[in-house]
């Protein structure tokens, strides 16, 4: 069981919520970065990060499918964005939000970085979700 908190004297967050609570034994999966590469590692949407979160989200979702869960169950992410000018920040969120993650709302952090892992690169996503107790099945080795 998720149960997510806004909290009430907190200035309320835009798509997302303050905390995230799980009660304890429940599985998590702490999914690595996310990133806007293709399946055979080209860089997707060079100078674009709205076509890179694109991309990052869809490979998020292809994260997710491997452990048996979907974009609800994402607890948590942080989202990095190479960039200082809070308009391509915002314009990158807006996909974060549109894309599904927002619907539980999720706990998030949104972070203009210098550069990121990949030549060219200009977003990632990290993300935990949360696998359901009694889905044994949910989660592939």
């Amino acid at each position: 069981m998720i149960h997510r908190v806004t909290v009430p004297s907190l200035f309320p967050p835009p798509a997302y919520s303050h905390a995230s609570v799980v009660e304890a034994g429940t599985k998590l999966a702490f999914l690595a970065g996310s990133v806007p590469l293709d399946a055979d590692g080209n860089l997707v949407g060079e100078g674009d990060p709205v076509r890179q979160a694109r991309q990052v989200i869809a490979n998020l979702e292809e994260q997710l499918r491997a452990v048996g869960r979907d974009l609800a169950h994402v607890l948590a992410t942080e989202v990095y964005v190479v960039s200082g000018e809070p308009a391509v920040l915002s314009a990158v969120w807006e996909v974060v939000a549109a894309s599904g993650l927002s619907a539980g709302p999720h706990s998030s952090t949104l972070l203009g970085v210098a550069c990121l892992g990949y030549t060219g690169q200009l977003v990632e996503i990290t993300a935990t979700a949360v696998v359901p107790e009694g889905d044994e099945d949910g989660v592939r080795p």
